[in-house]
């Protein structure tokens, strides 16, 4: 696994959308009995309020598949957002926060998909507004949770965008109102978080084989996995804090017992999905640790191996090196058994050093 992550890269053109010729891809349901219903096409922020306050228990939900400067300007104007609440809608790359302007909460979340064959995990950053009868949320990254591309959302002929919408905006939980939603993103967000785990735990278990079978490329795929498991814990150890600062916030802001109860249980498996993290991220420091252990081991099996050859050659080199100085008194030199015995003594140690490195095993 590896990294060409979606990492808020910035505002980009937009995808082609129902707006014709508009910069900012924006889709727009009315959400009313737990039903989502595209509004008309070229439907504006501010005229998405306005269909949402048409009856009790309505609400907008805006999409923006790719965020642009003109698309969070025409949000911001609809909604009278603060200043610096739009600055930080106009720059991805932010950690995980929770914020509130005034009626506005601001949300930034992260998802993870994992792409096994270059094993990578690819974060997508989200920002979310969410208002009274409204709520807007902006992929940074042009993806969607599942790692869908997002342009899917606006197509009214993608069978998978409308699975992505449905999965998000339907059913008895959204009539809680603009909360429901946001939990419930957060919610598939966190969902999206096991199967990236899975792929994980995969590639750390081919990892420990390749570890014990000698494969030198191995400690750079144990540095590349874990600097994927730092990333993704990063973004869920953020969320935590996250969910934290709505759960404080539940009295304060009458939020209905259910979506309570629903974001406790968000944050129970939040909680899980964090501590395998950090299993993961010690078993692959253990595993680093093991395979500098074993190279260590191997290179000291080499150095024992060059060192008994070294010893070996060294006792010939002696006898020759002494007998080829030369000297005029050296009555070795003058003797007819002198030139066998020293090739014989040369061959003796060496057969004898072998035999005795082969036995302590450095051979």
């Amino acid at each position: 696994m590896a990294i060409g992550r979606s990492r808020s890269r910035g505002h980009r053109s937009a995808a082609p959308t129902e707006r014709d010729g508009a910069e900012g891809a924006c889709l727009v349901r009315v959400v009313e009995g737990g039903d989502a219903d595209c509004a008309p096409a070229g439907t504006t922020p501010g005229e998405a309020l306005e269909l949402a306050a048409r009856g009790d228990g309505r609400m907008a939900v805006l999409l923006y598949p790719d965020t642009t400067s003109t698309a969070v300007q025409e949000l911001a104007d609809a909604w009278d957002l603060h200043p610096v609440l739009v600055e930080d809608l106009e720059h991805g790359g932010q950690r995980p926060k929770l914020e509130r302007y005034g009626d506005v909460l601001f949300l930034v979340v992260r998802s993870a998909h994992y792409d096994d064959a270059r094993e990578q995990v690819d974060l997508a950053e989200f920002h979310v507004l969410v208002r009274p009868g409204a709520v807007a949320i902006l992929c940074q990254d042009g993806l969607w949770f599942d790692g869908t591309p997002a342009s899917a959302l606006v197509d009214p002929d993608s069978a998978a965008g409308e699975r992505a919408v449905a999965a998000l905006l339907e059913g008895e939980l959204t009539q809680l109102g603009p909360e429901a939603v946001a939990y419930r993103l957060v919610d598939r967000i966190v969902d999206g978080y096991v199967p990236v785990l899975q792929g994980v735990a995969v590639d750390k278990d081919e990892i420990e084989k390749q570890v014990f079978s000698a494969d030198p490329a191995v400690a750079e795929r144990i540095y590349r996995l874990s600097q994927e498991v730092i990333d993704l814990q990063h973004a869920t150890s953020w969320l935590i804090d996250v969910l934290a600062s709505l759960r404080g916030g539940f009295v304060k802001h009458q939020v209905p017992e259910e979506l309570q109860t629903y974001l406790q249980d968000v944050a129970d498996h939040l909680d899980r999905v964090s501590a395998r993290i950090a299993e993961y991220r010690e078993a692959l420091a253990q595993i680093l640790n093991v395979n500098a252990t074993l190279v260590a081991q191997r290179q000291n099996e080499d150095m024992k191996k060059i060192s008994g050859w070294a010893a070996i050659l060294f006792a010939p080199t002696l006898i020759a090196a002494i007998y080829g100085m030369n000297f005029d008194a050296m009555p070795e030199l003058h003797w007819s058994f002198g030139y066998p015995l020293a090739v014989v003594t040369m061959v003796g140690f060496s057969v004898a050093l072998y035999f005795v490195f082969k036995a302590k095993k450095w051979m």
